[in-house]
């Protein structure tokens, strides 16, 4: 066992982690932060997409070794408490949570876009969804979602 050092959420974290562990394992099983999900265990499918960095990766992929000294968000670190994060509200409001185990990577995902581009164009919001699989939706909900959150946040 090592001693992993990294910002979690915005809070100094220490964890006990094997050497070949995936930071899904670590975040999920010995942090038990159960909003990041894990599919396809793949890097297909999104479901367990953090930022790290500020910057979408599959946890499922990554080693919780490589995050030593960074900053992962994840889906419980963007609300605020017991306030919703914009793009959260926006998904309950467009009904884009539907079965819910893609929703968590699809917000961090978009929340991701919308830090780096507030006003995305259609295909910069495309571009950004991409690699974040629904079965439920037919993502028309989920690109609306997006839409209205980034009109709040803009304004």
């Amino acid at each position: 066992m090592e001693t992993l050092c990294f910002t979690l959420n915005g809070v100094e974290t220490r964890v006990e982690v094997l050497a070949d562990e995936t930071l899904l394992t670590v975040l999920r099983d010995r942090l038990h932060l159960t909003g990041t999900k894990g599919a396809c265990l793949e890097g297909e499918c999104g479901s367990c997409t953090v930022l790290l960095d500020g910057r979408p990766v599959n946890s499922c992929l990554t080693l919780a070794l490589s995050v030593a000294d960074r900053s992962v968000l994840t889906i419980e670190g963007l609300s605020d408490g017991r306030s919703l994060s914009a793009l959260q509200r926006a998904f309950l409001q467009t009904g884009a949570a539907q079965c819910g185990y893609c929703t968590p990577g699809l917000i961090l995902a978009a929340y991701a876009l919308l830090q780096q581009t507030p006003r995305p164009s259609e295909d910069e919001l495309l571009r950004a969804m991409e690699g974040n699989l629904c079965r439920c939706t037919g993502y028309k909900s989920i690109i609306e979602a997006i839409r209205i959150a980034a009109r709040e946040v803009g304004s």
